[in-house]
């Protein structure tokens, strides 16, 4: 599988990535069976990149990403996790989780963007992971926190990375203009951007893409389905649409768009998954993989060859932004280096 560097680190993605969220019960139970097959079979699909956070969860999937990648050779892969939000002790528990994942809330979450909460948070996922480093760290969510993140946070994790802790820093958010304040205003070498380049939705084309390329950083695109909506060939009413049900008017738009890509010889999925790495700043897409079958598919549908010819044509009918670039399409090389094997 291709890879692709952060500039100006050692660091280097496998073009797609390990969405480790709902192997921490996102809205359904997985067994720990299910999640450790799921981390098993990305491996051999060669994925070698693996994000998780002590939000999802509450650490369950922090516990079991670590505890499935402690089989394979630690310089081989590069693992991300997040901080922002410290898990401690519930005083009031209900019994279940209100956030979205199917665990016991015998923890909550904290909000802490001071030096001291990045540093306990770092501390508790090498805890939770059972791993001796981490490659990446996020901010998470800083979305009311601005100041503390950029002021705190930020300098902390640049001093991990100065000393050759972590290889590399960034904040991960659905918004993106905030994520270009951290590209142009901090030491970030790179951002998580959720939602906002997709085959439906290119407003980081006003912000973060053009901060990425004006600073030579990188981005790592995720929810490039929108929730759902491009996640099937064809898709049908009651879908979700960034966490809510779809619009019509977006489901009769991702169904034109599936026609242009049935027209060209691909699918929705494996389109929605190619677009956002036609543009140079974006070094990965990361998708949530909850079992084998789901691993399979989004490796097939990644390493199809998708003719450059659909991205000027849904331009041209308008279901891409005029100023929508491409760099040759999902292969082609980005502003770091780009290698096309992997261990």
């Amino acid at each position: 599988m291709r890879r692709r560097k952060i500039p100006h680190t050692a660091v280097e993605l496998t073009e797609l990535g390990f969405g480790a969220s709902v192997i921490g019960n996102l809205y359904r139970t997985t067994s720990a069976e299910e999640a450790a097959a799921a981390v098993h079979t990305a491996w051999d699909a060669g994925i070698r990149y693996y994000d998780t956070a002590p939000h999802y969860g509450l650490g369950l999937s922090e516990h079991r990403l670590g505890a499935a990648l402690r089989d394979h050779p630690r310089d081989q892969y590069v693992i991300s996790s997040k901080a922002g939000r410290l898990l401690v002790p519930n005083e009031h528990p209900q019994g279940v989780d209100t956030e979205g994942f199917v665990v016991r809330d015998d923890l909550r979450r904290q909000w802490d963007f001071s030096r001291d909460g990045i540093l306990r948070s770092i501390d508790g996922t090498l805890t939770r992971t059972g791993l001796d480093r981490l490659d990446i760290v996020y901010l998470h969510d800083p979305d009311d926190h601005w100041r503390q993140a950029s002021d705190e946070a930020m300098p902390a994790l640049a001093s991990l990375r100065d000393q050759g802790v972590i290889g590399a820093i960034g904040a991960g958010m659905n918004q993106s203009a905030m994520l270009a304040r951290f590209l142009r205003e901090t030491a970030a070498d790179m951002v998580m951007l959720a939602g906002r380049y997709t085959l439906l939705d290119q407003s980081a084309l006003d912000d973060v893409l053009p901060a990425a390329q004006e600073h030579g950083k990188s981005v790592v695109a995720v929810g490039v389905f929108n929730s759902g909506l491009l996640s099937h060939d064809r898709p049908v009413d009651g879908m979700k649409y960034d966490y809510r049900a779809a619009p019509p008017e977006f489901v009769d738009r991702a169904r034109a768009i599936a026609d242009v890509c049935e027209a060209h010889g691909t699918t929705l999925p494996a389109a929605a998954i190619a677009f956002p790495l036609t543009h140079p700043s974006v070094v990965n897409v990361t998708l949530g993989m909850r079992d084998p079958v789901q691993v399979r598919r989004n490796a097939r549908l990644h390493q199809e060859d998708l003719p450059q010819d659909l991205w000027h044509d849904l331009r041209s009918r308008g279901f891409l932004r005029p100023d929508t670039p491409f760099a040759g399409g999902s292969g082609a090389s980005t502003q770091g280096e780009r290698s096309d094997g992997c261990p």
